[in-house]
């Protein structure tokens, strides 16, 4: 789902929300979190790979690895009214680069990542309408569907990266079970990329920030 859909249907939303109740910091309209809840979030993301630090064997120079924007899916289970603990699904396709090698500026491909995290979270204020949370969890990040660029690059394999994740955000109540909502994550991960069945070896700190926003409901 694009953006601009995810704008228009916060929109449709908060029009349809009465008025005096969005006045309110909490309000018969502001569904509290309580245990048992789900809650369902869809987000437009951004993922921005920061390639902390990279190296590149034989050629040396560095890893570049480019941004992408992508549409994500969530879901938290309320453990109590503080505490949640949620999972996301979302999945993005990067250009991989390899910059400053004796050789030059040389593209290694494209492939596709999906970053299953969890982590726990906690509410700060469960039955307000504004909600901030912060949490920490785990990453896995699995690499699929690669293909190299050629001539240089004929071949390029990349390993399962796992790491923690630091998340923060919140959710506002726009009436009865519908939240705007706004989360950041930083995942701490790296990889290593064999090149041409081996003949270089890049390792890269990929730890990409995911910034989202988008609507939740509450189940």
């Amino acid at each position: 789902m694009k953006l601009h859909l995810h704008i228009r249907l916060l929109g449709a939303i908060a029009l349809a929300c009465p008025l005096p109740a969005v006045a309110q910091s909490a309000g018969p309209t502001a569904t509290s979190f309580q245990a048992g809840d789900l809650l369902v979030h869809l987000r437009a993301i951004g993922v921005l790979p920061q390639n902390f630090s990279s190296s590149v064997s034989v050629i040396g120079g560095h890893v570049d690895t480019t941004d992408q924007a992508a549409p994500e899916a969530d879901l938290s289970y309320f453990i109590n009214d503080h505490f949640s603990v949620e999972a996301i699904a979302a999945t993005t396709r990067h250009e991989v680069s390899a910059g400053g090698t004796s050789i030059g500026n040389v593209d290694v491909g494209s492939l596709w990542v999906l970053p299953p995290t969890v982590t726990l979270q906690y509410h700060l204020n469960p039955s307000g309408r504004f909600r901030p949370y912060a949490g920490i969890g785990l990453t896995v990040a699995f690499f699929y569907d690669s293909h190299a660029a050629g001539p240089t690059v004929t071949k390029a394999g990349y390993s399962t990266a796992v790491g923690p994740a630091l998340d923060a955000g919140f959710d506002y109540a726009l009436c009865g079970n519908w939240f705007a909502n706004f989360d950041v994550k930083q995942m701490f991960i790296s990889t290593e990329a064999r090149i041409n069945n081996g003949a270089i070896v890049a390792h890269d700190s990929l730890s990409p920030t995911v910034v989202g926003a988008g609507i939740g409901y509450l189940f």
